[in-house]
């Protein structure tokens, strides 16, 4: 996140701004609900025969007692938690190893003149596209990009949309890079272990972890729009990692580092994978993203279980909306706080990461219809839609 200017707005209740000074509080963060699964698997290593596990880095040898200790990568005997910490640990590191070589510090410089900012991108291609924040960009044409193995390239500045505080750089020389790979954030829950990597105040390649704190979450951005299916987590964040990638286990890209709530601790947030795949694609095809717009915030909420059943409805998740802009054409429309959009134009919302991708330039100065469910009836609506500005 960028050390001149901070970060983004978050809302009008709460500024996010860069802290005040930098701490560094040695700390092992192990997340309580990693370790009910983690214990299984290390149970499950404690009933293997020792023949069968004899030699092995992660093996389990039963004492004279027969009391099980596992044998740790470092060949010493291990207790139960002492497996679960390093199986903990080595989840970290492979994905910290898989996606830290795609991770690189931008340096954004307006005309000539000295650095105005900085922050952290990811790269998506062999061929240098880098994916940050628009605030990091911050306007700018041009950017100068370090990688971890200490190459500097420079890149230009290909697309922006302030609306979900995403840009796309690329870099100009002709180098194959490594590549990060982006998930499906559709899939995430709750609890699951989030990483995030980046440069925090100009430390490079500075990982973190903690949990998915919670999904759907609706951010208001530079630009004053909101920014809806947003990740929240408590992998720490500080100025230097907007941009940077947060990362699951299996090491895909899962969101794109954005902000922080200043005074607060481990409330940090990214932009869903998914809403960045989707802008990814325009920015590439168009150099911008052309959009209908509604005017709501929205969230993926599950649809409840017996009115979906009754009502014939065939998805398990909808888009809850939870804020509607006063004369958008959803105020004109009708549609309420509260309601859940489950189709648009015929077309089935299974979260809010589909009005991302379903509200295009295609739906622009057009009226479509909006199913949506109010308390337990299925009810439609018409939205003359316009192009977002």
């Amino acid at each position: 996140m960028l050390s001149s200017a901070g970060f983004v707005t978050l809302s009008r209740l709460a500024q996010a701004r860069p802290c005040p000074e930098a701490r560094i509080v040695p700390a092992l963060i192990f997340p309580a609900f990693a370790h009910h699964m983690l214990r299984m698997n290390a149970n499950a290593y404690a009933r293997a025969p020792s023949d069968e596990i004899e030699g092995t880095a992660a093996g389990v040898s039963r004492g004279g007692d027969g009391s099980s200790n596992s044998v740790g990568r470092r060949g010493y005997s291990q207790t139960g938690d002492d497996a679960l910490l390093d199986a903990y640990s080595l989840a970290v590191t492979r994905a910290a190893e898989r996606v830290g070589p795609c991770v690189v510090r931008l340096d954004i410089r307006h005309d000539g003149r000295g650095r105005i900012g900085s922050g952290s991108g990811v790269i998506l291609s062999p061929d240098g596209f880098v994916l940050t924040n628009s605030h990091v960009v911050q306007g700018a044409k041009r950017a100068e990009v370090t990688a971890i193995d200490g190459r500097v390239f420079s890149g230009r500045v290909l697309g922006n949309d302030p609306d979900t505080d995403l840009a796309l750089i690329r870099i100009d020389e002709n180098a194959v890079l490594p590549a990060a790979r982006l998930g499906d954030s559709k899939t995430l829950k709750p609890g699951e272990i989030a990483i995030a990597i980046g440069n925090p105040l100009g430390f490079d390649a500075t990982v973190t972890a903690g949990v998915i704190s919670a999904l759907g979450r609706s951010l208001r951005s530079k630009s004053g729009r909101l920014i809806d299916d947003v990740i929240q987590t408590d992998a720490a964040l500080n100025p230097g990692n907007s941009g940077g990638p947060l990362v699951s286990t299996r090491g895909e890209v899962i969101g794109i580092n954005t902000a922080i709530i200043s005074g607060a601790q481990g409330i940090c947030f990214a932009v869903a994978s998914n809403t960045a795949s989707f802008v990814l694609g325009e920015l590439i095809a168009h150099g911008r993203v052309r959009r209908a717009y509604l005017g709501i915030g929205a969230g993926t909420v599950p649809l409840p279980r017996r009115i979906a059943l009754r009502l014939g409805l065939t998805q398990r998740m909808g888009a809850a909306v939870l804020s509607v802009e006063p004369q958008s054409p959803a105020d004109h429309a009708g549609l309420l706080t509260g309601d859940i959009l489950v189709a648009i134009d015929g077309a089935q919302i299974t979260g809010a990461d589909d009005l991302v991708r379903l509200l295009d330039a295609d739906k622009i100065n057009r009226t479509i219809p909006i199913d949506v469910l109010r308390r337990s009836d299925q009810r439609r609506f018409w939205a003359a839609l316009r192009e977002r500005t």
